[in-house]
Parts: structure tokens; sequence; C-alpha cells
């Protein structure tokens, strides 16, 4: 168990995990604060230590595009191109973390969706339902880098958020490395908030 900043970081399970991307180490975590609890799963490739910075991805659950290929985001794509990326590197890690929706839970993530469909973008759609645009809290990613002894990372995102999250833990964030998918017709206003409204670094709009 590892203490950062409040925040309790136990590893519960290490296992093998051979996937189509590669071989992998798949971890489980679980981080305690007061009576806040949040589990996180990781998946390492090679040896982290020594070398350049590794390749690092902080992805957010996405039930809908993760599991059921929803073409209504990008989080799919973007979970891919992370695996691809650090399989082609032979090393790195990526940490999923268990935040639906932004934060704000898969069935109101639904309610959200229903929303869009009259109109709202995502970020209106999340405050119509009585919720901040984001919710995400990037503590538990940051403690997990510091229990692997990470100093410095390349960081797989489009999001300023994780690059100041990841430095606020005491991790250089040496490159940002763009984690761009595809424009599709079915996603491009949900891209054009994320860099309008929440200021994603997407060189494409």
């Amino acid at each position: 168990m590892n203490n950062f900043s409040g925040l309790r970081l136990t590893k519960v399970a290490e296992a093998a995990f051979p996937t189509q991307f590669g071989s992998f180490r798949i971890y489980g975590f679980e981080g305690r604060d007061g009576d806040l609890t949040e589990e996180a799963v990781v998946l390492k490739m090679g040896e982290l230590a020594g070398g350049p910075p590794p390749l690092v991805r902080i992805h957010s659950q996405c039930l809908t595009g993760d599991v059921f290929h929803s073409l209504r985001c990008d989080c799919r794509a973007q979970l891919e191109i992370a695996l691809q990326s650090i399989a082609q590197e032979g090393r790195g890690l990526l940490i999923y973390e268990h935040q639906e929706g932004r934060g704000i839970g898969l069935l109101n993530k639904l309610r959200a969706y229903e929303l869009q469909d009259h109109g709202a973008d995502t970020v209106e759609a999340n405050e119509r339902l009585g919720f901040d645009s984001d919710l995400r809290s990037y503590e538990l990613p940051g403690a997990i880098l510091q229990y692997f002894g990470l100093k410095a990372v390349r960081l797989l995102s489009n999001n300023p958020k994780k690059v100041e999250a990841v430095e606020r833990a005491g991790v250089e964030v040496a490159e940002r490395v763009p984690c761009l998918a595809d424009v599709l017709d079915t996603r491009e206003s949900y891209l054009r908030t994320k860099k309008e409204k929440m200021g994603h670094l997407l060189e494409d709009f």
C-alpha cells in the first residue's frame, strides 16, 4: 500500500494478459480517500525503468464506445491507437479509469445522449442534468504513475488537463503525443465541442 497526497493506493491483483495487440501485465488498483473509493485497471508492457520516457495513456471508461463500438465518440478509437502505439514500442502503460461519461456515470450518460438527440452538445447536456461538463479526477492515475516509479512520460492525450494532472503528481510530461481518431460524420459535433468548449488539442478543426 502507498499513500500519495491523502490517497491510499493498493495493488489488489496482477496477472499475465495476452491481447491481440501483444502480451501485457494487467494490474488492479484501488485508491481510497476517506470514504471514497476508486478503482483502475492498468495494462503494462515491457520494462519501464531506464531508457526514454515510456508512452502512457490515461483512458476513462466508455462502455458504449469501448465495448459496443459507438461512433458517437472517439473513445474506442483512442483506446486502440494507444494500445497499438504501446505495442509498437514494446513498452508503455495504459491506465483505465472507471469514470464513465466524464464522471457522471453510465445511466446519466445515456440521459445526456437523449438530450443530445434533441440538439444539446455534450457540455450542454451534462449541465442540463445538473453536472459540470467534466467531473473526472486524475489523482488516482498520478498515484499509479508514482507507484511504477516513473519520473517522466510521453503522454498519449489531446487533453491539456491530463497533462496538468500528471505534472501535479510530480511526473514530467516530456512529450504530449497526439491521439487523434478519424473525423466521422457521427462524431464531428462531439469532437468540435471537445475542441471549442473543453480546450482539447484537435488539429483537424
